[in-house]
């Protein structure tokens, strides 16, 4: 799944999924503390991913929360004050490639191991556990593919689920949508990340606390 659109810029903003991703320094209690800076404004995340950088030192946070365009915006601009935060990517206004993980447990019988099997082919699913009573598969993909896969087992029987949540990656390609876009004169996700970056304490101190 790739996205890249820009507001309509009338009418109200209804409250719609947004993709973000934060560079954040491995420092204790940071996850605590973004997720709670969310939290005072009631927004839902609806789903986390954290995984490590090529720059030791540095963490990849990226997740999904749902709310007004503007509100969301107005978040992003607290988590950069946050000092432990090197950059925020916001992938509303990028061409992106994002992935989910899902291992998905599903109830077979003699009757339905077939069929489920040939399922599982079309989505390209891997058998990483086989039993009498249950095959696990393995799927990545996009959001659309991990949750059309779900609802495919589901008729058979669930058995368990765990889901990874979004993470994402800004395509290289961004280098030529128009540097306006941004209205900060490129992409954060073309930007190469740095352990280097000085705590902002004084930026911070310039932008207004909106929680």
């Amino acid at each position: 799944m790739t996205g890249y659109h820009a507001d309509a810029g009338h009418g109200i903003n209804p409250e719609q999924d947004h993709l973000v991703s934060v560079i954040v320094r491995d420092e204790p209690k940071v996850l605590t503390r973004i997720t709670a800076l969310f939290g005072r404004r009631a927004y839902n995340i609806r789903s986390l991913s954290v995984g490590s950088t090529e720059n030791p030192g540095l963490s990849r946070m990226t997740f999904v929360v749902t709310g007004n365009r503007g509100i969301v915006e107005q978040a992003m601009r607290q988590l950069d004050k946050l000092i432990d935060v090197v950059h925020v990517i916001d992938h509303s206004l990028e061409k992106f490639v994002d992935r989910e993980l899902v291992l998905l447990k599903v109830h077979i019988t003699n009757d339905t191991r077939v069929e489920v099997r040939h399922i599982a082919e079309d989505f390209r699913a891997r058998i990483v556990d086989v039993g009498r009573r249950a095959l696990t598969f393995e799927v990545t993909g996009d959001e659309g593919k991990i949750t059309a896969f779900i609802e495919q087992m589901r008729p058979f029987g669930i058995l368990e689920t765990m889901r990874t949540g979004r993470v994402a990656l800004t395509r290289g390609s961004n280098a030529d949508i128009p540097s306006h876009v941004y209205h900060g004169g490129e992409s954060a996700g073309l930007t190469a990340t740095s352990v280097s970056v000085a705590p902002r304490e004084q930026e911070a101190q310039t932008v207004e606390n909106l929680f």
